[in-house]
């Protein structure tokens, strides 16, 4: 039987939507890319009948040294939230700006999620250069040239060098395992002297893992180069505080010491640790202290427990995230958390700011003396709990 023309075109209309509709399903929109290489999530889903928290995926950024960009959890009753802020917007919205304005340095990587900071993070001191771009220091007789890339925002600031040499480098040999329990993401950075910055060359494998119980980052650096070189490790992650309330959210760092600084513009350590017993940065009580309106920039130290464990509840949401710093050579854990700000940063590193600076006198500044052929772990685990 034929079809009349009307009919004829009404059933092509109706293939063409058909098919577009299978298409639709059978091929999702790909994940946006960042520096060439689009993101990759790993998720699953909560256990049936869950009566306690679980995390339920990772949205990671191989472009970026692999930095993590989202982490969500389950919360019985609740639904999903999300652990990290996301102060550059969402994914599509954060890789529009990395790829359109970020600088060469990779600097908006440590200001969104968490991203990984390697040969050193935090803050280096050092002679400036005649055009202000770069900057030299000193480890043990031998010249260090760094980009200066960070300034504070008061005249007559210092430019200085900050949160390492990996913020825009993308991971090769990358791997994806997917499971109903969850999986894991890995891939390698095979940074060399990153362009002439460092004195010997560096492989780093850099690995997530997550679970229902919790989110697993580590990274191995190896030292595969004829050189001694100094080394240290850290991220930089934004916890969200999903009450939107940050007055009443808890902290709690098990820190006897911290670093005293010359202020919140530099934010340059003066070479003296002062204990937080009794002032406004004691945060050691077992259920932490309450934020309130505090400005906190602040390098804590001589660390308890094993692992070091930094916890920050949101009561109002009867919500809670745990930090445990697991590698020994972890020693103090920057936090910032400006109070205009939904977010708290806690950044597990192995030292202490500016690692190579004077003032420090003979003082272990924290930083790992990696000679050739050797290799040094940073290991951090999150877990979420509902308190």
């Amino acid at each position: 039987m034929k079809l009349a023309p009307r009919n004829l075109a009404i059933a092509s209309l109706a293939s063409a939507t058909l098919a577009v509709s299978i298409a639709t399903h059978a091929q999702p929109p790909a994940p946006p890319s960042v520096n060439g290489v689009p993101a990759v999530t790993i998720s699953r889903k909560p256990t049936a009948g869950a009566t306690k928290p679980e995390f339920t995926s990772i949205t990671l950024l191989p472009g970026r040294a692999l930095m993590i960009q989202q982490i969500t959890a389950y919360f019985p009753g609740k639904g999903e939230i999300d652990v990290l802020a996301e102060p550059l917007g969402n994914l599509e919205e954060a890789a529009k700006t990395l790829n359109d304005t970020d600088d060469a340095n990779g600097d908006l990587s440590y200001r969104m999620g968490a991203a990984f900071l390697f040969p050193y993070p935090n803050r280096i001191r050092g002679k400036l250069s005649e055009d202000g771009k770069t900057l030299t220091t000193e480890w043990h007789g031998k010249t260090i040239t760094l980009p200066a890339n960070n300034v504070g925002k008061l005249p007559g600031a210092e430019r200085h060098a900050m949160h390492g040499l990996i913020l825009k480098t993308p991971v090769e040999d990358l791997k994806v395992t997917q499971t109903a329990e969850g999986g894991s993401v890995s891939g390698v950075i095979h940074g060399g002297d990153f362009g002439g910055h460092w004195l010997s060359k560096t492989d780093l494998v850099i690995k997530v893992t997550l679970t229902a119980e919790g989110v697993d980052a580590s990274i191995v650096a190896h030292n595969v180069g004829t050189e001694p070189e100094p080394v240290a490790i850290a991220w930089h992650p934004y916890f969200n505080l999903p009450s939107g309330d940050r007055t009443q959210v808890r902290l709690r760092i098990p820190a006897s010491s911290m670093a005293q600084v010359d202020g919140y513009d530099n934010v340059f350590p003066t070479g003296k640790i002062v204990p937080v017993a009794g002032t406004p940065y004691d945060f050691t009580a077992a259920d932490g202290k309450a934020l309130g309106g505090q400005f906190l920039d602040d390098n804590f130290s001589h660390l308890s427990g094993s692992p070091v464990t930094v916890t920050l509840t949101d009561p109002a949401a009867h919500y809670g995230v745990s930090i445990e710093g697991i590698s020994p050579n972890i020693k103090t854990v920057q936090v910032y958390a400006p109070p205009a700000k939904n977010f708290v940063a806690v950044e597990d590193q192995f030292n202490f700011a500016d690692p190579f600076g004077k003032e420090w006198g003979k003082m272990d500044t924290g930083m790992v003396t990696l000679p050739p052929g050797k290799s040094t772990q940073w290991h951090v685990r999150l877990k979420v709990f509902a308190p």
